[in-house]
Formats: structure tokens, C-alpha cells, sequence
């Protein structure tokens, strides 16, 4: 059945439009245009009032939600995605935190079987275990390992093409290997968890890596003699940078700083723990202890950030309470991530053809209706 959404403010590949109208069908977007020519489509009428309508969020790096995290199995991933969604995130990216590699293999294979029935989640993405100690944010230490080819083989043979992104380290021993292995596989590649300097992480970009994780957190800071990491994929047009918009992992001018030296480059994504759509309290993140209070996620042992309790519609509130176009704002939650995996043929937009993957918003940018392959939900 079509279901037409009229009078909407289309937010979509870079521009907001008024008096726009959207017909989904079949699964996909099969129309768009302005004024009245949405009567001409029979079916569902829903009428937007002037609200914004906006592409499916993509969230390609989170761990849960909902009191459930992503590792915890199929039950576990589906209860989390069901908050997310709720907030906007149409499609999503399974984050798995560094654990033993049969753990992990065991993980990717879970996923690969879930995206092969429910296409709303785009695959997997490894943070760990190829990072470095130093760096080591909510990664438990002793599970740290330099990348080595059997584990990257296994994983990869694990995943059976659904790995979309690996977080390493490309400093450590292996890592540039891996990250060549990775991009040959088709996995986006993403400096992270890293004490890389400028000239390794453009090392690593040169050898294929197109992503940094969540920028700014475990990683060298920017020093005006040494730019470290940040700069070098600010500076790389082929390089998207991960930001947590949560007002705790990065300040709200930095925030305005990193979209203005990334135009276009930015992909704003939650970093998500369980506790995100569930009470402050006591958690497991992968093998360690966190505590949230206020909703704000940090390890018992020494107080590091563990993640966030964000959702990507608290996002894109921040980054437009903080200056950002609305236009900008919603590309790094649909557009943007889309390309960063390679799905943006398919996802992150509401052109003619795409997946018929909606958001509607009011003017306060509070989710007010969330279509999924052209069905509410």
C-alpha cells in the first residue's frame, strides 16, 4: 500500500524544503515533490502539518540499549534496536566490544544470520580487539591483542561478508597489514583506540582506512606541535569522522570545530551502552563494571567514559541547539554514515528508489513517527 506524508519540511541531501510531500511504496521512496501533487497518489494520506521529515538514521556504531547490550545475543541485539528505532534509527550497525576471538567470531556469526533476515541491521562493527592498551577506553586490557592473519582471517570467515567496520589500532604490530586485509574484504577500516601520530594515522588512511572512531576519545589530543590523529583525518577528504554528540565525550565547541574542518565528513553516532532508553545504575560492559549516573556512563575501576546512554534524535538536538544547520545536522545521521559503509545507495536518503526509511520531527526535533520500509512502527 502507498503512503503518501504531505505538507512536510523535506530535510534531505543537503537542503530543507517546504511543502513537501513523500510517497513510499513497495519498500522504497516512489515519489517526491512539492505543493499538491501528492494527490494524485492514492493510498494512506498522512498530513506532516509543517513538521520536518527527514531520511532513517544510520547509526554505525553502537553496543545497545534498553537495558540490553549487542553482545548478549540475538534477543538482546532486537531489544536494544527496538529503542533506537524508536528514536529514529532506522538502520543500525551491531557494535561488539573486544573479547576473545572465538567470542568475537561466535558474535559476528550471530549477526550475519540477523542481517540476513532483518535488513534493518547493515552488519557488524569489531572495536577490538586490535587496539592499543594505552588507548584502551571501556576495553578490558588483558584481551588486547596486536592484529596477527589467523584472527583476522577468523573473523572475517566468521563474519561471511556482513563485518562493515574494524576499530584497530595501525601502529601496533599488524595493523597496517590488517587494515589492508580489512579493505580488501570490504570492511571500512577505522583508526581508533590509538596512539597513532599524525603521519602513522595518514599512513593507515593511505593504506585504506576511511574512518576515525568516536574522534577526540582514546586517541592522542590535537597539540599545535604534534596534530596527532584528529587533524590528519580532518585534513583527509577521504576520511569520516565519528563524533558522540552527547555533550560528555566532546565539548559543544569542538563539536562546531570538527564540522567545520570536516564539512560534509562528519557522522554523528551514539556509542551507545545498554543503559541507553534505561534507568541510571549499574552495568556490564563487555567484561567490565559501569556505572551510569545522570546518564552519563562510566567504569567503577577508574572512572573512564563507557560509552553513552545517547540516542541519535539527542544528537541532532545538540549539534542544531549548538549552531549547526538543520540540513548538516541530518546528513551526519543519514547521509553521511550511509556512504562511510558503503550502503548509500540504498540507505540515508529519501530519493527516488531509496529505501522508504522516514523520520518525522517536530519543531523541537522530537520524533513524532518513525517508517521503516515504508511501515510505521
Amino acid at each position: 500500500m502507498t503512503t503518501v506524508i504531505h505538507s512536510v519540511r523535506l530535510v534531505d541531501d543537503g537542503l530543507v524544503t517546504d511543502d513537501a510531500w513523500v510517497a513510499l511504496d513497495g519498500g522504497v521512496v516512489s515519489a517526491v515533490g512539492t505543493g499538491q501533487g501528492w494527490r494524485a497518489h492514492a493510498g494512506e494520506v498522512i498530513a506532516g502539518g509543517g513538521a520536518y521529515l527527514t531520511p532513517g538514521f544510520i547509526d554505525i556504531h553502537g553496543h545497545g540499549g534498553g537495558g540490553a547490550s549487542f553482545d548478549e545475543g540475538a534477543a538482546a541485539i532486537a531489544t536494544a534496536r527496538a529503542v533506537h528505532r524508536a528514536h529514529g534509527t532506522t538502520r543500525a550497525v551491531v557494535s561488539l566490544v573486544t573479547a576473545p576471538i572465538d567470542d568475537l567470531a561466535a558474535r559476528v556469526a550471530v549477526v550475519a544470520d540477523l542481517a540476513a533476515r532483518d535488513a534493518t541491521i547493515l552488519g557488524s562493527h569489531l572495536e577490538g580487539p586490535f587496539l592499543d592498551p594505552a588507548h584502551k577506553g571501556a576495553h578490558t586490557e588483558s584481551l588486547l591483542r596486536p592484529a596477527d592473519a589467523a584472527a583476522v582471517e577468523r573473523l572475517l570467515a566468521a563474519g561471511r561478508g556482513t563485518i562493515r567496520q574494524v576499530t584497530l589500532a595501525p601502529e601496533l604490530p599488524g595493523g597496517m597489514d590488517a587494515t589492508r586485509r580489512f579493505v580488501a574484504a570490504g570492511v571500512a577500516v577505522a583508526v581508533g583506540h590509538t596512539g597513532a601520530t599524525a603521519e602513522q594515522a595518514r599512513a593507515a588512511f593511505d593504506a585504506g582506512a576511511t574512518l576515525l572512531t568516536h574522534a577526540f576519545n582514546a586517541m592522542p589530543g590535537i597539540h599545535h606541535r604534534a596534530p596527532g590523529p584528529v587533524v590528519a583525518a580532518m585534513r583527509d577528504r577521504r576520511v569520516t569522522l565519528e563524533l558522540v554528540a552527547d555533550g560528555v565525550h566532546v565539548h559543544p565547541d569542538v563539536i562546531a570545530l570538527t564540522f567545520a574542518q570536516a564539512p560534509g565528513r562528519v557522522a554523528l553516532v551514539t556509542d551507545a551502552m545498554a543503559a541507553a532508553g534505561a534507568a541510571d545504575g549499574h552495568y556490564e560492559l563487555g567484561a567490565l563494571s559501569v556505572t551510569v549516573t545522570h546518564g552519563t556512563a562510566r567504569l567503577d575501576a577508574n572512572g573512564a567514559i563507557a560509552g553513552s546512554t545517547l540516542t541519535q534524535d539527542a544528537a541532532l538536538r545538540l549539534v542544531v541547539a549548538g549552531g549547526l544547520p538543520l540540513s548538516a545536522a541530518v546528513a551526519a545521521l543519514t547521509s553521511v554514515p550511509a556512504r562511510a559503509i558503503g550502503v548509500a545507495d540504498r540507505f540515508g536518503s529519501l530519493r527516488v528508489g531509496a529505501a522508504a526509511d522516514a523520520v518525522l520531527l517536530d519543531d523541537a526535533l522530537r520524533v513524532t513517527g518513525v517508517w521503516v520500509d515504508g511501515i510505521r512502527i
